[in-house]
């Protein structure tokens, strides 16, 4: 996750694109934003990395989990199949994206107002020689996403993730379409409606 994080600065990001909504008390829609990442002004792009890096920096196999899609939840009108053509549009499909926040709306739990953001990033694997030392040439392009959901602050002001995913999963410096990583703020206290959503086995 590391190799990660690290990109996740002002002057490192490669993050192509946020999208996302705002949800109020009743749960109910209140306004949706989709747009280049690089468009945000520097101190919105600041706070927005903050809470992006908050999944993949999290404690591995504690707050962040890796899950798997079962052989059955790989079909034609699943979650899986949603993430796969969000990420593959690189959440430039509108409808794609409010299919993806009603299903969490529908499900998710939450005691106050709560952003649902994502983000749309291309890391370019850097190859490594037999010496272990990296290489120039690229080996592989991970095109990920991360999904934060954070209560609302202030208006429209998301505090720090009470969960969220990173998808497809980084494993072994590659990407993996058959899991996910699941990051969960209170280990103790997971919001299991979210895996139930995603329909992962765990």
């Amino acid at each position: 996750m590391l190799e990660l994080t690290r990109r996740m600065t002002l002057s490192r990001t490669s993050f192509t694109r946020i999208a996302g909504c705002y949800v109020d008390r009743d749960g109910d829609f209140d306004g949706s934003f989709n747009t280049n990442f690089l468009k945000l002004s520097s101190q919105e792009r600041t706070k927005k990395l903050k809470l992006a890096k908050e999944i993949p920096f999290s404690a591995t196999n504690t707050n962040l989990k890796k899950y798997e899609f079962p052989q059955e939840a790989r079909k034609a009108g699943s979650m899986w199949q949603l993430l796969m053509a969000m990420n593959e549009c690189g959440l430039k499909n509108d409808a794609l994206m409010d299919t993806f926040y009603d299903v969490v709306m529908e499900n998710y739990c939450a005691d106050s107002e709560y952003a649902i953001l994502v983000f749309h990033d291309r890391y370019d694997i850097p190859a490594k020689g037999s010496d272990k030392e990296r290489q120039w040439e690229s080996e592989e392009v991970y095109e990920y996403m991360i999904c934060a959901i954070c209560p609302l602050e202030e208006e429209y002001e998301p505090g720090k993730p009470e969960c969220g995913f990173l998808f497809p999963a980084f494993t072994d410096r590659s990407g993996d379409l058959n899991h996910i990583a699941v990051f969960q703020a209170d280990a103790a206290r997971p919001h299991r409606e979210l895996l139930k959503t995603l329909g992962v086995s765990f």
